[in-house]
């Protein structure tokens, strides 16, 4: 089996010197995490009452800097499951494209969220359905620094007017 030199750069591994076109816009990421979760229990019903819990991540870089991939552990109150987002970047467009997998459920790939990265914020939305509603769903990237970063996922049940945030992700990079 051939073994891959650990001084030479992946062939995965992002570009150095990429275009400046949004595609090194989740190099950040890369690498091992802790996770700290805030998910709320009942979504778009007036809930309050969040379940906190820890998890890791492990993100690595794909398509030789076009996108990357994370295997998740997620600690739930009841049981730990794993899942994996696979995140890719179009140059054409300069937009990502996020797909999440859930574990405990494998044969399903979520709607895709769409967007980019302004003023250090990443925003992506997708249309989806909820409990037979349609709403629209956001992702927030923001706090980013070298060690740490959060991610928020909202819904909107009214077209974007407003937005219930159910689930917020703090990372801290392991080491």
């Amino acid at each position: 089996m051939p073994t891959q030199s650990t001084t030479s750069r992946s062939e995965d591994a992002p570009a150095e010197n990429a275009p400046a076109d949004g595609r090194a816009d989740f190099d950040f990421f890369l690498g091992r995490w802790n996770v700290n979760h805030r998910r709320l229990q009942k979504r778009l019903q007036g809930d309050t009452n969040w379940d906190v819990f820890g998890g890791t991540c492990e993100v690595r870089p794909i398509l030789g800097g076009l996108g990357n991939v994370d295997d998740n552990v997620i600690e739930l109150p009841g049981g730990a499951y794993r899942a994996a987002t696979l995140r890719t970047f179009d140059p054409a467009t300069r937009q990502w494209s996020i797909w999440w997998i859930d574990g405990r459920n494998p044969a399903t790939i979520d709607v895709p969220m769409r967007g980019t990265f302004e003023a250090a914020v990443g925003t992506f939305l997708c249309d989806d359905v909820f409990d037979g509603r349609n709403i629209q769903v956001r992702f927030l990237w923001s706090r980013i620094t070298e060690k740490s970063a959060r991610w928020e996922q909202a819904f909107s049940p009214d077209g974007g007017k407003t937005w219930e945030t159910n689930w917020i992700m703090d990372f801290a990079r392991q080491g």
